[in-house]
């Protein structure tokens, strides 16, 4: 004779919604695998990642829906309305669309420290799984531009570096460097730390802040096989050029 288990309703309940979230994982996984986009990485702080994916915005936004994502953002300014994310709410101007900001950046901390180190400090915990869901489009044609925190091996998330990030995503990646003396050992370090963890490097920008003839472009075009341009606010033309290339 066999064992008779007693109903319980609350177990019930429970196998439900552990099937539900199972569900609504998966199908969180399957958009991160179909979801179009860039993630715009660097190989260090204050490199002008921002500035670079403010302009990928804008020359994508002639073909696509673009929206703007940088799921976690310190140094926030605080305002009467809660912390505001810079970075965050410059991309988000730049789209025809501008969505509410808590869309784009979910995750908001105020002291000028890593991702991973701001959420420690305030006792929060933010997952790798959390900043995967957090970047997820609200309609699914829209391209996406997610912008990291730091460079390739920044800490972002509990035990999880911008690498992870961008692998977790499937997304192609450009990685800025500033262009100035320097430049060449930075990108080389950048670009093999991505193609370690298989990372999809589509771009390598010289961010040039200011003019120089230091021809970092054309000198790292001789160690790697990546697209390497070059970018000037006064000579946009071209790099507007190789951007609409990418997709």
């Amino acid at each position: 004779m066999g064992v008779i288990i007693p109903f319980n309703p609350n177990m019930e309940v429970l196998t439900l919604w552990l099937l539900s979230l199972d569900y609504r994982r998966r199908v969180l996984l399957l958009k991160s695998q179909t979801m179009k986009g860039l993630f715009i990485s660097g190989s260090g702080t204050n490199v002008g990642k921002t500035l670079i994916a403010s302009y990928i915005i804008k020359a994508l936004s002639v073909k696509y829906t673009v929206v703007a994502r940088k799921p976690i953002e310190s140094d926030c300014i605080k305002t009467a309305d809660g912390l505001m994310p810079k970075d965050a709410v410059l991309l988000n101007n730049l789209c025809a669309n501008p969505e509410p900001i808590s869309a784009v950046c979910k995750f908001r901390f105020e002291a000028c420290v890593s991702g991973e180190k701001a959420s420690a400090e305030q006792g929060i915990i933010v997952k790798l799984q959390d900043l995967v869901d957090a970047v997820q489009p609200i309609n699914d044609d829209d391209f996406v531009v997610v912008e990291g925190a730091g460079g390739i091996y920044s800490p972002i998330a509990q035990q999880a570096l911008n690498s992870d990030l961008a692998l977790a995503l499937k997304l192609p990646v450009v990685i800025v460097v500033k262009d100035e003396l320097g430049a060449i050992n930075q990108a080389l370090l950048s670009i093999n730390a991505a193609k370690k963890h298989k990372l999809n490097i589509v771009m390598l920008v010289l961010n040039q802040i200011t003019p120089n003839d230091l021809g970092n472009e054309e000198a790292l075009k001789a160690y790697t096989d990546i697209e390497v341009v070059t970018f000037n606010q006064n000579k946009i033309g071209n790099f507007n050029t190789k951007v609409m290339a990418l997709i």
